[in-house]
């Protein structure tokens, strides 16, 4: 009976679900300057009479709402920070914020938690045990802001956490899970080459980065083919390559960044690894000198079997759901997986393909955009997770 009635409560309550989501869309602000959102969602909380703690591990919101009989703690999660993109839509929700943009859907999962804490806020009577809901900063920009809201207490007392992400290039109505690695740690890297610059016209009196750099772009594309088990998974992928200022000069420097995704912490060290030792035999051999530094971002998602097969059953309960699938891990990064590390959960992607797209808009794009009705599908599914998990 509870959970009928929180469904039929959710659907009662969408209308509003989407317009906190537009109005979110059209004051994003970017990771670790969401002071503005964060005052929207302790305000809505308080509003309510609900329990808020403001400003976790910075910008972070916790607010929890008690069942009337006692059980466990289900903690729920979402992020609410914007991209620096300037948003291409025509659409009355249109970002007013130059240059910055809701091109992750976290403006959906936001609205998604608020609106899904408000009924279980007026169900709570006919519940057991607390729920936790989790509104996270800073997702987007490595440090991130989960490792910090966890140091700062909000997974304290949790028995399990459950989030989701509202995926535009899945269908409306699927639920996508995969037990285990579900998402990449995601890295960083970059290099400096210090070369000698000099006349076009004479390079033999050079040191010429753009050449060194390129056989360097060049020779990093063999950690992964030839230095990984193939078995195992990993991305290397150069994203900027930058030297030179004329068409006539010998380029002094070249500066070149990258990104690395991988799974297993052991590829991940030997990844670290490869790219300096390739960077010095190449500088080597070229003569030059350089500056390599490695950042490590976010850690895998790795979900848990149990909680994971659980959230998958619960899921098929939900009457707008038409698939329940198990996909391949994504080499796309997550810091939910600091929650993952600490207690047992399980994310999972809730398809949100608009409908007048064909295909949808990838996510960072600037015509990203998401069907509004995949909120209520990740909110009964996300609420049907936390009152079944009572008794799982």
């Amino acid at each position: 009976m509870p959970l009928e009635n929180l469904h039929k409560k959710l659907e009662a309550l969408y209308p509003e679900m989407v317009e906190v989501r537009r109005y979110l869309h059209m004051h994003p602000e970017l990771s670790f300057k969401e002071v503005e959102t964060a005052r929207y969602i302790a305000d809505f909380y308080k509003k309510l009479g609900i329990g808020v703690r403001e400003h976790v591990g910075g910008n972070g919101i916790v607010a929890r709402v008690k069942g009337a009989k006692p059980g466990k703690t289900i903690a729920l999660r979402a992020d609410f920070d914007a991209l620096p993109i300037q948003e291409e839509n025509d659409v009355p929700y249109k970002s007013q914020v130059p240059g910055v943009m809701h091109a992750c859907g976290h403006d959906g999962h936001t609205a998604t938690l608020l609106i899904l804490a408000k009924a279980i806020h007026e169900l709570k009577d006919e519940l057991q045990g607390e729920f936790v809901f989790i509104h996270q900063h800073a997702e987007e920009f490595a440090p991130g802001g989960a490792k910090a809201m966890i140091e700062d207490g909000c997974l304290d007392g949790v028995d399990a956490v459950f989030g989701t992400h509202l995926w535009a290039t899945a269908p409306t109505g699927h639920i996508q899970y995969r037990k285990g690695p579900f998402m990449a740690a995601a890295d960083r890297f970059e290099i400096m080459i210090h070369g000698h610059g000099g006349h076009g016209a004479q390079p033999h009196l050079s040191k010429d980065a753009v050449v060194i750099g390129a056989q360097l772009v060049t020779n990093l594309q063999q950690v992964v083919s030839r230095r990984i088990n193939p078995v195992q998974s990993a991305v290397l992928t150069i994203g900027t390559f930058e030297s030179g200022d004329a068409f006539n000069v010998i380029a002094d420097t070249a500066k070149i960044t990258g990104t690395v995704r991988t799974f297993d912490e052991e590829v991940r060290d030997s990844v670290e690894k490869e790219i300096e030792r390739i960077v010095k035999g190449t500088c080597l051999t070229a003569d030059c000198k350089y500056d390599y530094e490695y950042f490590r971002g976010y850690p895998p998602v790795v979900n848990h079997d149990a909680e994971t097969e659980f959230l998958a059953e619960c899921a098929k309960q939900i009457p707008e759901v038409k698939k329940v699938e198990e996909i391949d891990a994504s080499m796309i990064g997550e810091d939910f997986a600091y929650y993952l590390q600490h207690v047992k959960g399980a994310f999972f992607f809730t398809g949100a393909d608009p409908e007048k797209a064909d295909p949808a808009y990838p996510h960072h794009h600037p015509r990203f955009d998401i069907n509004e009705k995949a909120m209520l599908i990740a909110a009964k599914t996300l609420g049907t997770a936390a009152i079944q998990y009572q008794n799982a």
